[in-house]
């Protein structure tokens, strides 16, 4: 599509205004404070294709020396054992790929102070432990005792660091090879020169950035963010210890690099000379979180994670404010920083509602709000006929959201149960009391995802025809042509794997009407900074709005917006205004969901479809 085509052709940067969603007032108080009005498009979502662009983060810092953990917790390990549990207690945030960097302080000259190990193996994170636990049971052949021996396991054991640096990735338009996996590593012969980066971020002006340092990317490196970054960094790192040799300010070399990172970021790293840091952009897009107490200096892209791994309350666990660095010196102390001056809060919303672990407890009251929210939308939707109507989700990632719309329902149910019963007065029936006590909200596990099918066919019908057998159906829990049937998914993105897989799977069951509920608003504008999307035509919202203009005879709009992006293209203000918006400007929510019930409904099924998204304003 041409409109679609050109507005890719700019950066995206101001496609999406953020705006929070007013809660219902049943709901927990304050459980949707970050959500905002663009919901970027993700990946796994079992209602939408397969896209993602979010990773996750660990940075440990010792503030002990290994002796100490040794007589303290048993084990020299103790810090690469963290490492691990950290990383494993966010493996939700990258499947396509993992790795660490080490640093050793205070290491003699000539020796090798700073290891990085990297895999994209299908279970990354056990593969690269694994083969450090290897090395470590070689050494042991030789050494039997060197584990009593902490100043020989950190002289032998490569990722025995006082700095450790591990990341999860996903990676982006299918570049999932090794070379992609964080961490990177500039090295050079001078030890504080030397730099390791890792994140969770994307950046639109990589081709800037790597013009500023005056290099032309490989044909590997141009497609990498990091790479980008890491060469910024390094330059200006350089710089700033010729200028001060030996006095390595990390504050000022973070100054002269963030400015210029147009995008959202959770960045963490080390200097060779034994400075870390973590740092986030302005706006605070992307989720980062610490804990400091006297043995050790943690950040993470998860609250939870630092909670299990260390076991400590949630007061302890902090969050990075936006613009903020976190810096650890060469000694173990910490000094926080305002590198970049904070911005309106503009979290990415699939963080809260889909993407971060929902044993987070703001994160869990949060979906279980959204939950609550759609609950007074379903109801009106079934005719408020919970007799005939079964509740159930799509696993795994919507049972919080569906456990919040049950609860809103049950409410109303227990609302009509005492207004009923005061109705009555005195002339009570028994048999009727005990019918109105007994109903309840039916809830049943309709879908079971059998298996992760990987289908080697190519030919588009055979292959929709395998996508339909990702997931099982519980037979029997729905009476054939008497039951409505309401399924709760975090988003409808597409809506491909909807009418070629979900409808179709439910269909087998034979309900009266299928209502598909989406916790997430409708999706409308790519999101660059969060979850990385850039083409209109992928989202289902947008081909609704399209597909409505010509039915209506407004067709003619779409080459007034083609010649208006062109307009700003030329003048290079592509980014300085939302010309989209006057796509929907001519129809309801109600409208545009609507159509998208039509477009998801496969061709020639007679059961009716309906959508339901989360609404952003609170109904009047």
């Amino acid at each position: 599509m041409r409109l679609q085509s050109a507005i890719a052709a700019g950066s995206c940067r101001r496609f999406f205004t953020f705006q929070p969603i007013i809660p219902n007032p049943y709901a927990s108080p304050g459980a949707l404070p970050y959500l905002s009005r663009t919901f970027a498009p993700f990946r796994n979502n079992p209602m939408s294709d397969s896209i993602k662009h979010e990773c996750g983060l660990a940075f440990i810092r010792l503030r002990k020396s290994f002796s100490y953990y040794q007589q303290q917790y048993g084990t020299v390990l103790w810090g690469l054992n963290k490492l691990y549990l950290l990383m494993e207690k966010q493996h939700n945030r990258g499947q396509d790929g993992a790795g660490i960097a080490s640093l050793k302080l205070n290491v003699e000259p000539g020796y090798p102070f700073m290891n990085r190990k990297r895999s994209n193996a299908p279970q990354a994170i056990a593969d690269i432990f694994s083969q450090i636990g290897q090395e470590i049971e070689e050494l042991e052949r030789y050494h039997p005792n060197i584990r009593n021996h902490p100043g020989l396991m950190k002289g032998h054991v490569n990722y025995l660091g006082e700095v450790l640096l591990g990341h999860l990735r996903y990676g982006t338009q299918g570049k999932n090879k090794l070379e992609y996996c964080h961490p990177f590593i500039n090295r050079d012969t001078i030890p504080t020169r030397n730099l390791a980066l890792a994140g969770n971020f994307n950046i639109v002006n990589t081709d800037e950035l790597f013009k500023r340092v005056g290099k032309v990317p490989s044909e590997t490196m141009r497609f990498s963010d990091l790479a980008a970054m890491i060469e910024l960094m390094h330059q200006n790192l350089c710089e700033e210890d010729e200028r001060t040799p030996g006095k390595l300010d990390i504050k000022n070399v973070l100054r002269a690099t963030l400015p210029i990172f147009d995008g959202g970021f959770h960045v963490g790293g080390f200097t060779g000379n034994g400075i870390g840091f973590v740092f986030r952009d302005a706006h605070g897009i992307r989720p980062s979180y610490y804990y400091i107490d006297d043995e050790v200096v943690v950040a993470a892209s998860e609250r939870a994670a630092i909670r299990t791994t260390f076991n400590v309350a949630e007061n302890e666990v902090k969050e990075l404010m936006p613009g903020q660095a976190m810096i650890v010196d060469e000694n173990g102390e910490i000094e926080f920083a305002q590198i970049l001056e904070p911005q309106e809060r503009k979290a990415c919303s699939f963080e809260r509602i889909y993407f971060s672990r929902g044993s987070d407890e703001k994160i869990y009251r949060e979906r279980n709000a959204l939950g609550y929210n759609l609950s007074e939308q379903v109801l009106h939707a079934i005719g408020h006929d919970t007799k005939n109507t079964i509740v159930s989700f799509i696993p795994n990632t919507a049972e919080v959201a569906f456990y919040g719309l049950v609860k809103g329902m049950e409410d109303y149910l227990a609302k009509v149960k005492t207004e009923r019963i005061l109705s009555w007065g005195k002339n009570v029936d028994p048999v009727q009391l005990e019918e109105l006590i007994q109903r309840r909200i039916r809830i049943e596990k309709i879908a079971i995802k059998d298996v992760k099918m990987r289908t080697f066919i190519t030919e588009d019908s055979s292959r929709n025809e395998m996508v339909q057998h990702v997931y099982d159906i519980t037979y029997g829990t729905v009476r054939p042509n008497e039951d409505t049937l309401v399924v709760i998914d975090d988003s409808i993105v597409r809506g491909t794997t909807l009418r070629e897989s979900i409808i179709r799977m439910l269909a087998r069951l034979k309900p009266k009407k299928i209502i598909v509920v989406s916790s997430s608003p409708q999706i409308r504008y790519p999101d660059c900074y969060g979850i990385d999307m850039s083409k209109m035509g992928d989202f289902v919202a947008f081909n609704a709005a399209v597909k409505l203009l010509q039915e209506r005879g407004k067709a003619g709009c779409m080459d007034e917006m083609l010649e208006r992006c062109r307009q700003l293209q030329a003048e290079d203000k592509l980014d300085t205004e939302n010309v989209v918006k006057r796509l929907y400007e001519s129809f309801t929510p109600e409208e545009i969901s609507d159509k998208i019930a039509q477009l998801i409904t496969p061709e020639g099924m007679n059961i009716p479809v309906q959508v339901i998204f989360q609404s952003i304003e609170k109904p009047a």
